[in-house]
């Protein structure tokens, strides 16, 4: 797993390992990235799930001024904002937003931004649009990119969030979603 392009172009990140991790292979993000274009410069990204923080440093490297990110375990996101020196640009937060309420200090913050790519199968991305504030945390020009097997059927109950674009990517659904 590496940086695709930018400032960090090449670097190799540090890896999760399990058998039950599944990080977003370089050819999704690579994609991602390539659709988001320059909507990424300057913006403030919100990693949630962020598993080794991937997404959010490729951001940075591609020039977003702030990435926070959220996950469970944050040993290998603060290895790879470190590995990166993008300690300037990046808040990490060690919390599980499934069982949590949205953490004190995010709700400070309005995202461009937004990446969710909890693991497969258990209806997280429902259960985090559902977080009381969630919509709180976005610009009206928000983008959320969010991630989930093809096995599984994205469902938004909320009126102001619709999916304007969705790509599939071998097993992975990769859905493009707006705050309208």
């Amino acid at each position: 797993m590496r940086v695709i392009s930018g400032l960090c172009k090449g670097r190799k990140l540090v890896k999760l390992s399990g058998s039950q991790i599944r990080p977003t292979s370089d050819r999704t993000r690579e994609s991602i990235f390539n659709i988001l274009g320059q909507k990424v410069k300057k913006a403030k990204v919100l990693d949630l799930f962020a598993g080794t923080g991937a997404l959010g440093i490729e951001a940075l490297s591609r020039g977003a001024c702030h990435t926070t990110f959220v996950d469970i375990s944050c040993g290998i996101i603060h290895q790879n904002v470190k590995l990166c020196s993008f300690e300037e640009k990046a808040m990490v937060i060690c919390c599980d937003i499934i069982k949590e309420n949205i953490p004190v200090g995010l709700n400070e913050h309005r995202f461009d931004i937004v990446f969710i790519d909890p693991p497969y199968g258990k209806g997280y991305i429902e259960i985090t649009f559902q977080k009381e504030l969630f919509t709180d945390l976005i610009n009206d020009n928000c983008i959320i990119i969010a991630e989930q097997s093809c096995k599984e059927d994205l469902q938004i109950k909320l009126p102001t969030l619709d999916i304007y674009r969705q790509k599939k990517y071998s097993k992975t659904n990769i859905y493009f979603i707006k705050k309208i």
